[in-house]
């Protein structure tokens, strides 16, 4: 339109009046093309909130509205400030989180709504005091009669979510995420669970077919043949695994793994010998052979505790990642989530059916969306929410470098992104706000190595706006001690006559 003005005026002249929605999430060549259709006359009117400007990720620029004025001259701006969703309180807040804003177009929302109740904001002592706040948070309400649907919990990012989706399935609370996968949906979690499920169960078929594809080198004939060599595939006909022989006996998946008689592809013998080790670590055997009276059909964990297994487990399945993700920094932090969780657990299988049992009324699953008469809790980011509005809203890890994001503070305009994108998570709710506030974040081994760093409350929320707020802090929990492995004095004696031999 600009490069054929003959074309541009053809296209313009076709238009007395042009009108534009949502202006705030257009970007700069969709600006131009309005710009060409309105060179002759200024008939043209927007709509937007440049306070709701939140997806330059998508090349949308705030600029576009901010400049509105100086591009068309003589500009009449009629500002919305009448609020007919939100409370009073909350909508206070909202504008005292939207005021230091460098540029923007000055507003005040207000509501004839009134409440007493202002927006609670939470001090938690870490994600799992955090997580069990929400759940408990979400269960009053609907006790009070505020369905599941009618309440959502808001995130900068879809990882964010990934312990709260685990207590909300401990919970029994079933919810559905816009913005990312489930947490136990993701591929590289559901990798590290199928060598927990070997752990438990090392005739678990689909786990150990899962495991072996991970190893290159391995196809699927191969990984068949290994586990018929393991004693764990079924044959066509056979009712029991084929490592089983007449007499009842079986020689356990564990003692084929030890005796390192199985038959692997060369280019897959290193990676294999890697995970056979880690494996017979895991259940507390010896790597080496092992000599025909040493009972290998009882694997021991005792004294090494779920979170110590999955860290084996993850030195393992470092590599795989790095090798097949380009993006495999985000899927081992995610790992690195799972230890934490794990740190709660006495029982391994405990710890699975909390992380893969969904709740029986559970809709988060990949067959679609839920149905409109079912209830289920919304979890979405912030991105996803925008547009939507709930009765109750939880806003979680309110802390900076989650909120604004660390990968966003690098100039200006990224924090006052990031400063629009709380005010619209903000101003989702309709009658009740939570924030949420970790003061700390734990690094691998929580409990154990009790490697944290504490956090800061978001900076979007100074001192000032706090007297808009209503300060809880939750009572600090108990840290739990690791507990003093029982020693069995049995197979003490069975692991040091095995060494003597040696």
């Amino acid at each position: 339109m600009h490069a054929l003005s003959g074309a541009g005026d053809e296209v313009a002249e076709r238009f007395d009046h042009v009108l534009v929605d949502e202006y705030q999430d257009t970007n700069a060549l969709q600006a131009e093309i309005l710009l060409g259709l309105r060179r002759e006359n200024h008939n043209i009117m927007v709509v937007g909130d440049d306070a709701q400007s939140i997806y330059s990720f998508r090349a949308a620029t705030v600029r576009n509205i901010l400049d509105f004025p100086k591009q068309f001259p003589g500009t009449h701006i009629v500002t919305l400030e009448q609020n007919y969703r939100s409370t009073e309180p909350i909508l206070a807040a909202s504008n005292a989180v939207m005021a230091p804003a460098r540029e923007r177009f000055t507003k005040n929302l207000w509501s004839q709504r009134p409440s007493e109740q202002k927006p609670v904001l939470y001090t938690c002592m870490d994600e799992a005091e955090q997580c069990r706040l929400v759940c408990e948070r979400i269960l009053a309400h609907l006790e009070m009669g505020t369905l599941l649907r009618k309440q959502a919990v808001l995130f900068r990012a879809g990882h964010h979510s990934d312990q709260l989706e685990v207590e909300l399935t401990r919970c029994k609370i079933p919810f559905h995420k816009y913005g990312g996968l489930k947490f136990v949906e993701a591929a590289h979690v559901k990798d590290l669970l199928a060598l927990l499920r070997i752990l438990e169960n090392p005739y678990d078929e689909l786990s150990w077919f899962r495991v072996l594809l991970l190893i290159e080198g391995i196809g699927p004939k191969s990984a068949r043949r290994i586990m018929e060599a393991l004693g764990v595939h079924r044959a066509p006909g056979q009712s029991s695994p084929a490592g089983a022989v007449a007499d009842g006996s079986a020689r356990s998946p564990w003692r084929c793994l030890a005796e390192e008689s199985l038959k692997v592809p060369p280019a897959a013998r290193e990676m294999f010998g890697q995970l056979r080790t880690t494996l017979l670590q895991c259940v507390g055997m010896p790597t080496a052979p092992a000599e025909e009276d040493d009972d290998l059909t009882r694997p021991t964990t005792r004294g090494t505790s779920v979170a110590a297994q999955i860290e084996k487990l993850r030195q393992f399945y470092e590599p795989i990642v790095q090798a097949r993700y380009d993006n495999w920094v985000i899927r081992l932090r995610d790992i690195e989530q799972l230890e934490q969780i794990a740190a709660r657990y006495r029982s391994r299988n405990r710890f699975i059916a909390d992380l893969t049992l969904d709740p029986p009324a559970s809709t988060a699953d990949l067959a679609g969306p839920p149905l409109i008469d079912e209830d289920y809790l919304i979890l979405s980011t912030i991105h996803s929410a925008k547009g939507c509005e709930w009765d109750v809203v939880h806003i979680i890890h309110a802390a900076d470098g989650m909120i604004p994001s660390d990968m966003a503070t690098e100039n200006e305009a990224g924090v006052d992104e990031e400063r629009r994108l709380f005010y619209v998570a903000m101003t989702r709710a309709r009658d009740m706000l939570y924030i949420y506030f970790p003061l700390r974040y734990y690094h691998r081994r929580v409990y154990l190595s009790d490697a944290h760093s504490y956090a800061q409350l978001t900076r979007f929320l100074p001192s000032e706006i706090h007297s808009l707020l209503e300060l809880r802090t939750c009572p600090a929990a108990s840290i739990p001690r690791r507990p003093t492995p029982h020693i069995d004095l049995d197979e003490l004696d069975r692991r040091l006559k095995h060494r003597w031999r040696e």
